[in-house]
C-alpha cells in the first residue's frame, strides 16, 4: 500500500527526509514514481530503510548494506554469511580493546585515588 509522503516514511523510520534522499542516492532506496506532485512510498520502503537502520547499528557500512540487500535478492547465504562473520570479527576486536581501555582507566583510577602525592596518574597517562 503506497500511502506514505516522504516526511511521514522518514517520521515512521526513526530517520530525517534527507536521510531518505541519502539512501536514494546511494542506490539503498528506489524512489518510486510521482502520484500527482509528490511520490508515494509504501510499506516495502519502511520496511527497507528499517533493515538499513538495524543494519547500521550492527556496524555494517553502508556499502555492505547494498550487498547485503543485492544478496539476498540472490539467495547467496554463502556470502552473507561471510558478510556476517566479519562484523563479528570486527566487534570481537572492538569488545576486546573497550576492554582493555576500561581495565586500564580502572587501574589509573585506583592509583589516583590512592592518596600517594605527586601528579595524578589518569593525568599523567593521558600527557
Amino acid at each position: 500500500m503506497e500511502n506514505h509522503s516522504i516526511g511521514s516514511l522518514a517520521r515512521a523510520a526513526g530517520i530525517g527526509v534527507e536521510t531518505v534522499r541519502f539512501y536514494q542516492r546511494k542506490g539503498l532506496l528506489d524512489v518510486p514514481p510521482r502520484a500527482g506532485s509528490i511520490r508515494r512510498y509504501g510499506a516495502d520502503h519502511l520496511d527497507r530503510l528499517r533493515f538499513i537502520r538495524r543494519a547500521k547499528e550492527a556496524g555494517f557500512t553502508l556499502g555492505q548494506i547494498g550487498e547485503l540487500i543485492a544478496l539476498d535478492r540472490s539467495r547467496d547465504r554463502a556470502r552473507i554469511l561471510e558478510l556476517a562473520s566479519e562484523r563479528v570479527a570486527a566487534l570481537d576486536a572492538e569488545i576486546a580493546q573497550k576492554i582493555k581501555a576500561r581495565d586500564r582507566l580502572a587501574d589509573l583510577s585506583s592509583e589516583c585515588g590512592s592518596g600517594r602525592a605527586g601528579p595524578c596518574p589518569i593525568i599523567e597517562a593521558f600527557l
